[in-house]
């Protein structure tokens, strides 16, 4: 599957409406100056496998505006808000050969009293954790939204 992995790219006008240049905020990047580039790279989990992707937070105007007209933004799950270092890799739902959109909401794994931070490998692993009578973790809602690229495999 990863060998179907190409490079995607994303961009405003992947957006539901055409946006102004500036609906992209000063971004929160957690690995350096160049919010478009290598140096935003991160590796995150999708099924069991490493990825590399880079992520640019948009503004919360610009957040706000597709939370409440898009319904088909991919969630990535993260540990610690993503323009701060993560105790673990973040999982992400799709991949561009397997239901990809360039719109990405954060949700924050936070482990429930009893329970160990761990890595979790999936999506399918985090919204297992979440769910039962006694779930392991709770989900989040940043409100944060983020464009990105799946640049590669890890």
């Amino acid at each position: 599957m990863l060998a179907a992995l190409a490079i995607s790219s994303c961009s405003k006008t992947s957006l539901t409406e055409q946006q102004p240049q500036s609906i992209v905020s000063a971004a929160k990047v957690a690995n350096g100056s160049n919010e478009n580039g290598r140096e935003s790279a991160r590796p995150v989990y999708y099924d069991g496998n490493l990825v590399t992707v880079n992520m640019v937070e948009l503004s919360d105007d610009a957040a706000a505006k597709i939370i409440a007209n898009n319904t088909s933004t991919n969630v990535i799950y993260a540990y610690n808000d993503l323009d701060e270092p993560q105790d673990f890799n973040s999982v992400i739902d799709a991949i561009p050969t397997d239901g990809f959109n360039p719109l990405w909401l954060q949700m924050l794994i936070v482990f429930n009293t009893g329970f160990a931070p761990h890595q979790f490998f999936s999506d399918e692993e985090v919204l297992d954790a979440e769910s039962g009578s006694n779930p392991e973790i709770t989900l989040v809602n940043t409100g944060e939204i983020y464009r990105c690229s799946v640049i590669g495999p890890k």
